[in-house]
This record gives structure tokens, C-alpha cells and sequence, in this order.
């Protein structure tokens, strides 16, 4: 026997009743359930059912037994006991936060009643959970938790680039505010060649969607020149890219904002990890069934504070709106 305590299952709760009705010893029980002794004597005694009117009624039933004790672990689930707390959780969760994103938050604001993320998934799995369809309000939507896949891309080759390989230290640290990772978002076929270019800053996670009418590459650069240009320069320094055709055109970006461009090695997408983990994000409000051609830029807009606002973990807690803004503030403050 290992030295952790392992409760009984309903299956051995049976067993059990079945063999005190008998006058089976606890020791017996005990060898044939695979279990210490003492554990039979614990469930035995917190479990037994009593009742004052009807004593002949008093004993070890295994439904009973279960259900007192599936009753008093629910007395430690904050999100049962606590159900203002639940409905809290679950506003988040409707809004598109994590999990993770809503016990790190709480945490920040000191909240006097906290849950962890993992508390969180128990309650979404549980029985109870279960019975609200609870996990229809987590990112995935997922009936069971399994880990995420990730997309596959197939990319042409575009020549005369600068590697990221070659890309400032400072840069790739994330110790520089105002550099950036972009992509491309495509939907169905079948709904035409409109889709959105995905914009992401690396120091603070800030996001910005533009919709496009083809993949060209020329005008997707115009895109993003007209939509960092309001930027002071020092928070539009540069651009990381995949090797799609679609960014062929990057020589246009330092012509029109003096931002520098680089490129991720081939079939390395992952190199840009920021801009993809947000792709990931985006993709709750933006999956590949939507007819793009609907996009209004007031929706993606929308789609951006949303994410905008919601806190993360690498940045605190805080939100990358705070952290933008912040950094906007320091780079204004120089400049004065």
C-alpha cells in the first residue's frame, strides 16, 4: 500500500455493504478491496446512515454512502458554495477570458474570495459542472480537456529578406517596446478571398485586426502603414513576418513608416509565437466559418478591446491595453 489516501469508489462502496450484510471482518473486507484497514473503518464511520425514528433503518448502504460523501466534498468547492462567485467566473469566462486569465486577476485585485484556475476546470468537469454544461463557457468548449492542436501552414518562398536570425537580441527578449509580429488570417473558400491581417505588439500582447479584400501583398502593406501610422515611430520599430507571399511587398513598410521587417525561417511559424497565440484567440470570435465578407471594422474593433481587455498571465495580470498605454505614455514623456 502507497502512503496516499485514495477515497473509495462507488463500485467498492457496494462490495463493501454487500460484505457487512454478510458479517464479513473489516480485515477481510480490506484484503479483498486491496485497501488498508483503516480506510474501511473511516468510510465505514463517516458515512453510515442513522436515523432516530427508524433505527432499524441504520447501517452502511453504499447509494447513501456515496451521496453523503459526494455531498460533503462539495462543501469545499468554492464555485458551489459561493454561487455570486460562480456567476462572477462565468461572466469572465462569456467575455473570452481564460481560466488561468481569471484566477491571475483575482489574485491582482486581492479578491477576498479567490478560486484557482484548475478549480475552475474541476467544477466545468464535475458532476455538477457537468449538469450546467458548464465547460460550454471555456475557451475550447471542450466536453473533456485535451491539449490544443496546432495549424499547419504551407508557405511559398520569397527571397531578398531579412532573417530573423539576424533580429536585435533586445528585440527578440522582448526588452523593446514598439516591435511587432503579423499574419494572416483566411477563412472558407467558398466565401471568397476577403480576410484579415492579425497585428500583435510583443512587449504587451496589444492587438489589432484589419480586414483585407485579397492576399495581395502591396495593399496589405498599405493596410498596415495606414494603421500604425498614428503611432509615434519608437512604437512602430518593426514587423515580424512568416514567408508568405502575401508580405513580399515589406519594402514598402520602411518607405512609408521607416519600420524594419524580418522573417521567420521556413516552415517556422512558430518563431512568431505571439501573433500566433493571438491567431488562437481570435479564432473564438473569428472561426473559419465566418463570411468574412460581413467583417465590419466596428466588429473587429470590437473583437480587439475585447482581447484588449482581458488580462494575461505573462504580463502580470494586467491587461495589454494597461500595458500599452503605459508604454504609449513613457515614449510621449521622452519626447516631451
Amino acid at each position: 500500500m502507497g502512503t496516499h489516501y485514495c477515497h473509495l469508489k462507488l463500485d467498492e462502496r457496494r462490495k463493501l455493504a454487500k460484505w457487512l450484510e454478510a458479517k464479513m471482518s473489516i480485515s477481510e473486507i480490506a484484503d479483498r478491496l486491496g485497501r488498508d484497514p483503516s480506510t474501511i473503518y473511516r468510510d465505514i464511520k463517516r458515512n453510515r446512515y442513522t436515523d432516530g425514528e427508524l433505527p432499524e433503518l441504520n447501517g452502511y448502504h453504499a447509494l447513501v454512502a456515496q451521496d453523503k460523501y459526494e455531498q460533503r466534498r462539495a462543501i469545499h468547492r468554492k464555485m458551489i458554495i459561493h454561487p455570486d462567485l460562480k456567476a462572477a467566473i462565468e461572466d469572465r469566462l462569456k467575455a473570452g477570458w481564460s481560466p488561468e486569465q481569471i484566477a491571475g486577476r483575482m489574485r491582482l485585485e486581492r479578491h477576498p474570495i479567490r478560486v484557482s484556475h484548475e478549480t475552475i476546470y474541476r467544477f466545468a468537469y464535475s458532476k455538477d459542472g457537468r449538469e450546467e454544461q458548464f465547460y460550454r463557457h471555456l475557451p475550447e468548449h471542450r466536453r473533456r480537456r485535451r491539449p490544443r492542436g496546432y495549424r499547419r501552414h504551407n508557405r511559398a518562398h520569397i527571397f531578398d529578406i531579412q532573417s530573423l536570425s539576424h533580429r536585435p537580441e533586445r528585440v527578440s527578449e522582448r526588452l523593446e517596446f514598439g516591435h511587432w509580429e503579423c499574419d494572416l488570417m483566411m477563412f472558407r473558400k467558398e466565401h471568397g478571398k476577403v480576410n484579415v491581417t492579425s497585428l500583435v505588439e510583443r512587449v504587451s500582447r496589444y492587438a489589432v485586426v484589419i480586414r483585407n479584400e485579397d492576399r495581395q501583398s502591396k495593399p496589405i502593406m498599405e493596410s498596415l502603414i495606414n494603421g500604425l501610422v498614428p503611432l509615434p515611430a519608437d512604437a512602430r520599430k518593426s514587423i515580424t513576418f512568416d514567408r508568405g507571399t502575401e508580405f513580399s511587398a515589406w519594402k514598402y513598410l520602411k518607405a512609408g513608416i521607416g519600420a524594419d521587417a524580418w522573417f521567420c525561417d521556413p516552415q517556422a511559424p512558430y518563431q512568431k509565437g505571439t501573433v500566433e497565440n493571438t491567431n488562437n484567440r481570435l479564432r473564438r470570435y473569428l472561426p473559419r466559418s465566418t463570411a468574412p465578407t460581413a467583417l465590419t471594422n466596428r466588429y473587429l474593433r470590437s473583437i480587439c478591446h475585447r482581447l484588449n481587455a482581458t488580462p494575461r498571465k505573462c504580463l502580470g495580470y494586467r491587461t495589454p491595453a494597461e500595458v500599452f498605454e503605459s508604454n504609449l505614455m513613457e515614449i510621449q514623456n521622452r519626447l516631451e
